[in-house]
C-alpha cells in the first residue's frame, strides 16, 4: 500500500511518499501552508498523483505523551483534511521525528520532508509489526 506522511505545520509541512509496497519511505517535498484551501488542493494533488491509498499525519505529542497545543492545531488540520480527501487520515506520534531529520546529514531535501519520512519510516515499521 502506497502511503503519505505528513509533518505538519502551520508555516510549512514536509512530505513523505512510501514505495508502492509501503516499505521504504523517501522525503518528497514541503507544502507551505497547508492548512490553507490552496495547500489543502497541493496535498489532494499529490495524494492522486502519487496514487496513495492513506495518509497518515504526525501527531506531535508531548514528551509526556499529551495533546499540547500543537496536537490540538494538528487535529484541526487532520479533520479539514478528512473532509477534503478520499483516502483514509490518520495520526500516528510524531515525537524525535524533527530531532532525528536534523541529525540526519547530506541529504538535499528540506528538513521538514525529512521529518515526514522519519515519520512514515516509523509507521511502516509499526505498521508491518501489527498486521502479523
Amino acid at each position: 500500500m502506497k502511503v503519505i506522511a505528513l509533518d505538519y505545520g502551520s508555516a510549512r509541512t514536509g512530505v513523505a511518499v512510501s514505495d508502492p509496497t509501503g516499505t521504504v519511505a523517501r522525503p518528497l517535498c514541503v507544502v507551505e501552508r497547508a492548512g490553507s484551501d490552496a495547500g489543502l488542493g497541493r496535498i489532494g494533488e499529490l495524494v492522486t498523483e502519487h496514487e496513495a491509498e492513506r495518509v497518515i499525519v504526525g501527531l506531535p505529542l508531548t514528551l509526556g505523551g499529551e495533546h499540547g497545543e500543537q496536537a490540538r492545531e494538528t487535529e484541526q488540520f487532520v479533520s479539514r483534511l478528512r473532509e477534503t480527501l478520499a483516502v483514509p487520515v490518520e495520526t500516528f506520534d510524531e515525537r524525535f521525528t524533527t530531532d532525528l531529520a536534523e541529525q540526519t546529514s547530506g541529504t538535499a531535501h528540506a528538513t521538514d520532508a525529512v521529518a515526514a519520512a522519519h515519520l512514515l519510516s516509523s509507521y511502516l515499521t509499526w505498521s508491518s509489526s501489527a498486521s502479523r
